[in-house]
């Protein structure tokens, strides 16, 4: 018999297959999601944060460019997910599905999608996640 080929999942799927990381230009929150629970991982760039203001007739937008190392971090997080949801209220979530696109396209093959989403908690990001990949939510205790 032949070993499985790359492009074949395993029967068995490790316990965290799939991951969201919810990310803006402060932070990366990054969650691996399986049916024994969630890790977190938090990341930040490398470069200080600026506050960039725009001047009337300045050159530039305004907008501080990507921070690549930042990006390479996040992608290097996501490296052993099966799946992978990116959400995030601006731009930065276009940028590092870009990023991942041109320098890790192994990576890039395993986003799912790319999705706008505000500021939410922990436990919002999760619950977002596990419907997207129609994981189980926790069970509600009734009462009585």
């Amino acid at each position: 018999m032949s070993a499985a080929s790359p492009r074949t999942r395993p029967k068995h799927m490790p316990s965290h297959f799939h991951a969201v990381v919810w990310i803006d230009h402060s932070q990366a929150r990054i969650f691996h999601l399986g049916l024994s629970g969630s890790d977190e991982i938090t990341l930040h760039p490398h470069l200080a944060t600026r506050q960039l203001h725009h001047k009337a007739n300045a050159v530039g937008s305004g907008h501080a460019a990507p921070d690549k190392a930042f990006y390479t971090d996040v992608s290097k997080a996501l490296a052993d997910a099966g799946e992978i949801l990116i959400i995030g209220p601006a731009s930065a979530k276009t940028e590092l599905a870009s990023y991942i696109r041109t320098n890790a396209p192994d990576i890039a093959k395993r986003i799912a999608a790319v999705e706008a989403a505000d500021h939410p908690s922990d436990a919002e990001i999760i619950a977002y996640a596990k419907r997207h990949f129609k994981l189980p939510l926790p069970r509600v205790q009734a009462r009585g």
